[in-house]
């Protein structure tokens, strides 16, 4: 039976460039989405299309009744779980600190830790040897914006991405034993579109100047290493943070 792997906000950008690369591996595929339904069928159609296995599944995962439901569609279609992705991410427009308000701050962090964790969970429920699992990987995506904080923008979204690094750090020692690796990449500037969201969707082209490779990343090139710690070429990898960022 082909593996199967759950990815969060799977929609667009890393997310989707993830699930294209692992359909192509052979993994059994859950594309969760928040409100971009049509381009997350459109994906899970272009994978079966090409004889591959997909499902496209709403979910937000900061809200925990919709985790539940979600991972209750993915017992039912596949019984398994053998990779998480913690790919769900957003920010807010650009501004300095002084000027955001705690709703924002509730919002980045509900989004980007509380959803991380709660897949988590419901992830080590199925994979852990010692609850009858086979094991498994679970790959959280944090970002540069954790080393570098992110000023003038994004410092909130920062902050929530040191959460990550801790979380995957503290989890890869607490289920090492259980037979999971948990382990973060960090992309640092990619062409995706979530500078829009924050206001900036040519931001790409401005910071890649700081960028000592003189450019910005592809999704595809997160992908691969997604992949690759999803993988057993990683076998002995866990509690690693892999910076994807150019060198910067």
């Amino acid at each position: 039976m082909s593996k199967v792997m759950l990815i969060t906000g799977a929609s667009r950008g890393i997310g989707a460039a993830t699930a294209r690369l692992a359909a192509a591996q052979g993994y059994a595929l859950c594309l969760n989405y928040q409100r971009q339904a049509a381009a997350a069928q459109a994906l899970a159609t272009e994978i079966i299309q090409a004889g591959g296995q997909a499902i496209a599944v709403q979910a937000d995962v900061g809200d925990e009744r919709q985790v539940m439901q979600l991972f209750a569609r993915l017992d039912q279609q596949f019984g398994r779980l053998d990779v998480l992705v913690n790919n769900a991410g957003m920010l807010e427009p650009q501004m300095r600190l002084e000027q955001m308000d705690l709703a924002r701050w509730q919002r980045v962090f509900t989004t980007n830790v509380f959803g991380s964790f709660l897949c988590c969970r419901e992830a080590i429920k199925r994979m852990s040897t010692r609850q009858g699992g086979s094991g498994g990987a679970i790959v959280n995506l944090s970002s540069m914006a954790a080393r570098l904080g992110a000023p003038e923008e994004y410092i909130d979204y920062a902050a929530a991405k040191g959460a990550i690094d801790s979380l995957t750090l503290g989890l890869a020692k607490e289920v090492a034993a259980d037979g999971i690796r948990v382990n973060a990449v960090r992309p640092g500037v990619i062409a995706t579109e979530i500078h829009a969201s924050g206001g900036e969707p040519e931001r790409v082209a401005r910071v890649s100047r700081s960028v000592p490779m003189g450019r910005g990343g592809q999704a595809s090139e997160v992908a691969e290493a997604i992949l690759w710690l999803a993988s057993e070429q990683a076998s002995y990898t866990s509690g690693a943070l892999l910076d994807i960022s150019g060198g910067r």
